[in-house]
Order: C-alpha cells, then sequence, then structure tokens
C-alpha cells in the first residue's frame, strides 16, 4: 500500500490530483501542525456479504411491517412549495 502525507493546505490546493491517486489505490494522510488529522484511501467495495453480515440475527420482518411502513409515510409532510417565499 503505497502512502503520501500532504499537509491540510496542500491537499486542498490539489484536491482533485489527491482524488485520482486515491483511485489509483493510494492512501492520504493530511497533516496540519505536524498532526496527523485524517486518511483517506481507496472506498471499500460492498457486497451482498457485508448486508448479510450485518443482517446476522436481525429478524426478518413481521406481518405489519408494511403497514407500519404505510403509517409513518402517511405522518410525512407535504410539500408546501418554497418556505421562503414569504421571507
Amino acid at each position: 500500500m503505497i502512502m503520501l502525507t500532504v499537509t491540510a493546505t496542500e491537499a486542498s490546493r490539489r484536491f482533485s490530483d489527491l482524488l485520482d491517486a486515491i483511485e489509483a489505490g493510494e492512501t492520504i494522510v493530511i497533516t496540519r501542525g505536524n498532526r496527523s488529522i485524517a486518511e483517506i484511501g481507496p472506498a471499500r467495495r460492498r457486497t451482498g456479504v457485508d448486508l448479510r453480515a450485518v443482517l446476522v440475527g436481525t429478524a426478518p420482518p413481521d406481518d405489519a411491517f408494511e403497514a407500519d411502513i404505510a403509517e409513518a409515510v402517511g405522518h410525512l409532510a407535504v410539500d408546501e412549495g418554497d418556505p421562503w417565499a414569504a421571507a
């Protein structure tokens, strides 16, 4: 794994270049005042295996699930237009 260290100022100035490096597999460490404050690396590709691992032990939806969702949606506010129009 290639790791590149840059200052926060440099990161802001070269952000597009840093994204290209990250896309190529590099990890970027961003520093401020000689302290590491962030580490940015390639996004991990999510799969069905990840979802399955998260849902292990979770009970499937019961028969009332669809009705519960419909009730919750019914409580959502209706779009009333631009809230700033009268401001």
